[in-house]
């Protein structure tokens, strides 16, 4: 697909193109038109500085001309090619994306022999191997700790890989599954099915109520009742469920920041939040030791 979003682009990158180009030679071509006469006869130009300073008027050195016509020569031939030319993709059918497949398909082959013996180990050993925990951990730093931060704590809206809370499950299928296809979870806005901006209030105080956190316990117990609708998602006992991503309530533990004003925010406007698959971005082996590099976060202390 092309990056262009409009026709005008491609046809403007195509005229700086050939303009540059066409313009070099049309240059060249005039220069070698214009002939000096030196007044005096002695092949200067006739431009005198500091008395005795003169400008000679010799012609350009004939490799240094070739070599300005051997370049725009083959600036033609590049781009045609090569992409260049505005949305031309070029009649070699070289692209970016292609020659980065190429690059990782040689390294991971290159790199087969080293996790051939990772292949076979389960995770829990794998997690605490040396030579995988250092591979593991300079996958997580150029892949991860972008979003989870490079002790993977993380961060507001990213979770923390370090606490035994996990909002899908911290066993090593569970961890594995997240990274190869990747969550995306969504709450939806729930005032409207709440009531009023006052139950919306009521239910924030009665979710702090179940972790502990400081609360307005009149408000807390009106909004008993109305948690019956985060129920669907979050449970009775306001658990969660981590088989539909639905975090634990209880647990004093929040992803996208704690206190009364931070859960009326969430309840109003709702959330949406995206870890993207890995399957196509590592091999099977790195996988399974970016598996166990995580989940030796929480269990081996």
């Amino acid at each position: 697909m092309s990056d262009f979003t409009s026709s005008f682009w491609p046809i403007f990158i195509t005229v700086i193109a050939l303009g540059g180009i066409f313009g070099c030679a049309l240059l060249l071509w005039l220069t070698s038109k214009i002939k000096v006469v030196s007044a005096s006869g002695d092949n200067t130009s006739g431009h005198v500085w500091d008395e005795d300073i003169r400008e000679m008027n010799n012609s350009l050195p004939r490799w240094w001309v070739w070599m300005f016509i051997i370049t725009i020569i083959f600036s033609l031939f590049y781009l045609a090619a090569y992409p260049g030319l505005g949305s031309f993709a070029g009649k070699l059918g070289w692209t970016q994306n292609n020659q980065y497949d190429k690059e990782v398909a040689k390294a991971n082959k290159a790199l087969e022999p080293l996790y051939a013996k990772f292949a076979a180990m389960p995770v829990e050993e794998l997690s605490k191997n040396p030579e995988a925990h250092a591979i593991g951990e300079r996958l997580f730093m150029n892949n991860c700790s972008q979003c989870h931060g490079s002790d993977a704590r993380g961060s507001r809206g990213f979770p923390n890989l370090t606490d035994n809370d996990w909002i899908h499950g911290g066993s090593p299928e569970k961890i594995h599954e997240t990274i190869v296809a990747g969550r995306n979870a969504m709450m939806p806005p729930l005032a409207a099915a709440l009531g009023t901006q006052d139950d919306v209030k009521n239910v924030a105080n009665y979710v702090l109520s179940l972790s502990g956190s400081m609360f307005d316990s009149g408000r807390a117990g009106l909004g008993k009742e109305k948690f019956a609708v985060c129920a669907a998602c979050h449970g009775a006992d306001g658990k969660g469920n981590q088989a539909i991503g639905a975090p634990n309530l209880t647990d004093n533990v929040w992803l996208h920041g704690a206190g009364e004003a931070a859960i009326i925010k969430r309840i109003n406007e709702g959330v949406i939040n995206h870890m993207p698959a890995q399957e196509g971005k590592f091999t099977p082996a790195q996988i399974q030791v970016l598996t166990a590099y995580v989940w030796g976060f929480s269990n081996n202390k």
